[in-house]
């Protein structure tokens, strides 16, 4: 009988243990893409286990899930460190980001629904509302609703979790970036004409404008870069001020 209720009991407690990884891994990634961890930031097991609340286990499991979705990098004897993304790695998951939108465009295009074109107007509508308030936090996390929504819409799981995937990496060199707000009014008409181009079943307009989105925001990424990279040369020893490009 002990035998019989000791693999249960076993099955039971891995079941925990990886929920409560689980668990301890969407927090720390939450951190991290919020900006609480910045990029090159040592993430110290025990420091992070007394904060939640956990034993190191838990948070060592989480390490090796952030590792795998390339949100953390581990180092030889030096410990756990947030990805730093550089510029060139950027610039391909923007690449690979424009050919899955116009994917995505393309097939939105003939089977999106009238309930689904209402809510991403209405996610434009709101982000042109943070437009006119100023508000660059709030434009940003519509932003990144607005995409991944249709991404979702398009019913491709592959697609969605690669998708994701990749803007989590992405997130990791962009959100170091403040908001110009003169870059906000041009984003917001972009994401406007993605849904005119797809409320207009025209699928080949509706690839069109999620590609051409994603290609203009690589372009003032690489402007942007190229300036800081100036500015950092200028000013030897200073932190150069950063932008941030919303797409």
């Amino acid at each position: 009988m002990r035998c019989m209720n000791a693999v249960p009991q076993t099955t039971i407690a891995l079941l925990q243990s990886s929920s409560l990884a689980t668990l301890v891994q969407q927090e720390i990634e939450r951190a991290i893409l919020q900006g609480e961890h910045a990029p090159g930031a040592k993430l110290i097991e025990a420091v992070l286990a007394d904060r939640m609340g956990v034993s190191r286990g838990p948070v060592r499991e989480a390490f090796r899930m952030l590792e795998e979705a390339g949100l953390v990098r581990t180092e030889k004897n030096r410990g756990v460190f947030v990805r730093d993304i550089p510029i060139d790695e950027a610039v391909e998951i923007f690449d690979l980001r424009a050919a899955m939108d116009e994917l995505v465009g393309r097939r939105l295009a003939t089977h999106i629904t009238t309930s689904q074109l209402k809510e991403i107007k209405g996610l434009v509508d709101a982000m042109e509302k943070a437009v006119k308030a100023d508000d660059a936090r709030n434009y940003h996390l519509l932003n990144l609703r607005f995409h991944d929504r249709l991404v979702e819409m398009a019913g491709n799981r592959k697609l969605t979790a690669i998708y994701r995937k990749l803007i989590k990496e992405l997130s990791l060199f962009r959100r170091l970036n403040l908001a110009d707000g003169w870059l906000l009014p041009i984003s917001a008409g972009e994401h406007r004409a993605i849904v005119k181009a797809i409320a207009s079943g025209d699928p080949e307009a509706a690839g069109r404008a999620m590609y051409d989105h994603v290609m203009e925001s690589k372009e003032r990424t690489i402007e942007n870069d190229l300036r800081r990279q100036a500015r950092g040369a200028q000013a030897p020893g200073k932190a150069p001020r950063a932008e941030r490009q919303p797409t």
